[in-house]
């Protein structure tokens, strides 16, 4: 076994699984991420099965995500002001009373619409403060040099398992019921609680002035990347395809159900598909970020995103769909995880959770206003047309700030 291990850390792949902590952090992450693609897969069908609607799937949506746009500072500036490491322990733990208390209420035949809603606002109102903790944790676990590897291997992780958990979860609604996966979810994080509480970290002191108000940390954020036009032309980008983009996601139900008639397995396979593409592409960001300028990658990963979503969006085609949205992820992801990186490898070390809990605000805090809309969207002019019509808003804009950034280059 360790002749095995020893294999895999020689790989240039891997570097960032040499630091033991993060070695353990990553394995930790694995299984909870199962557990949560389980549980975000059977929420929306739940949802769906509890309304038939596309508007409710939109504000479930909405509500799950609105949080971070709400709180997500407060997350950032507690993240740059105490134990990331502990943050994150806290959030964990209240993440599985969440799964319990959804499960339970399945079980017992409680669930409607509206309790569901009040869950999915509470485990937002978590995320936001354990998202930019977790994200600007990693730099302690591995620091700059592995940094963009690390990230890559981040969605690596976070996109097996979404592979995993919605084909587990598809199974385990056909086989015994929606509540299974909820209860399997509150289990999964213990295998990161336990990781957390065995890791033996060297108290990090803080570093800089971040004693100020939540909005002074704002502004300060906001300051600093202000300055820096790459960040801005990155964050306008983030921000679009997170708005008319990613939002598509919240009519798979419906995709599933009227369009492929495929029903909740058929709907597990499709987010396994986008799963599938992901990792494959963190793989390959993960292989060869040194060797490849990030506008490459960013640019890239928005054209196969753009491309996978309007034949995804057009298709009557089981496979078709599925293929398509395997270059969905390939697409999304390597947008994604070379924005990230981006960002944290910018960010002053006194900031780092400030800036990424704007980074944040815009990538998931826009999210709600997106699902929102592109219920709405669908509502009105049908689902196909609401994906076409996000996915060709993304390509313009991605265009408009290609050229942008050469015309600054060329000037300066």
């Amino acid at each position: 076994m360790n002749k095995l291990l020893n294999r895999i850390l020689s790989v240039p792949t891997f570097r960032s699984l040499r630091h033991p902590e993060y070695r353990l952090f990553f394995t930790g992450q694995i299984i909870s991420l199962i557990g949560t693609w389980m549980q975000t897969m059977a929420q929306a069908w739940l949802v769906y099965e509890l309304t038939h609607s596309s508007m409710w799937l939109g504000v479930v949506g909405f509500l799950n995500t609105i949080p971070m746009l709400l709180f997500a500072m407060y997350g950032g500036t507690i993240a740059d002001r105490f134990s990331k490491q502990r943050i994150v322990l806290v959030t964990q733990m209240l993440s599985l009373i969440q799964s319990v208390i959804l499960s339970t209420i399945v079980f017992l035949n409680l669930a409607t619409v509206e309790i569901v809603c009040v869950l999915a606002f509470t485990l937002g109102t978590i995320n936001a403060f354990d998202v930019p903790a977790r994200q600007s944790f990693v730099v302690e676990l591995v620091g700059k040099e592995n940094l963009a590897n690390a990230i890559a291997l981040n969605s690596a992780s976070f996109n097996g398992a979404r592979i995993i958990g919605p084909a587990i979860g598809g199974v385990i609604i056909g086989a015994v019921g929606i509540a299974w996966c909820f209860f399997l979810n509150a289990v999964s994080f213990f295998a990161v609680i336990i990781v957390l509480l065995r890791m033996k970290m060297q108290p990090r002191p803080i570093v800089g002035n971040n004693t100020g108000s939540v909005f002074g940390s704002l502004k300060e954020s906001i300051n600093y990347i202000r300055s820096d036009r790459t960040l801005v032309a990155v964050l306008t980008l983030v921000a679009v395809i997170t708005v008319f983009g990613w939002s598509y996601t919240v009519l798979l139900p419906i995709f599933a159900d009227k369009i492929l008639n495929i029903g909740a397995v058929g709907l597990g396979n499709l987010m396994m598909s986008f799963g599938i593409g992901a990792f494959i592409s963190a793989i390959i960001v993960a292989s060869t970020e040194s060797k490849t300028r990030p506008s490459s990658f960013i640019y890239s990963g928005i054209t196969l995103f753009v491309s996978g979503v309007s034949v995804f969006a057009i298709s009557d085609n089981v496979a078709v769909s599925v293929y398509s949205l395997i270059f969905v992820g390939m697409g999304l992801i390597m947008f994604i995880a070379t924005a990230n990186t981006t960002i944290q490898r910018r960010a002053p070390d006194a900031m780092r959770g400030r800036v990424m809990a704007l980074y944040l605000i815009i990538f998931q805090g826009l999210a709600p206003f997106g699902h929102l809309g592109m219920g709405w969207a669908a509502d009105q002019i049908g689902s196909r047309w609401a994906i076409l019509s996000g996915a060709a808003i993304c390509g313009m804009v991605a265009i408009v700030m290609r050229i942008y950034m050469n015309t600054h280059q060329t000037t300066n």
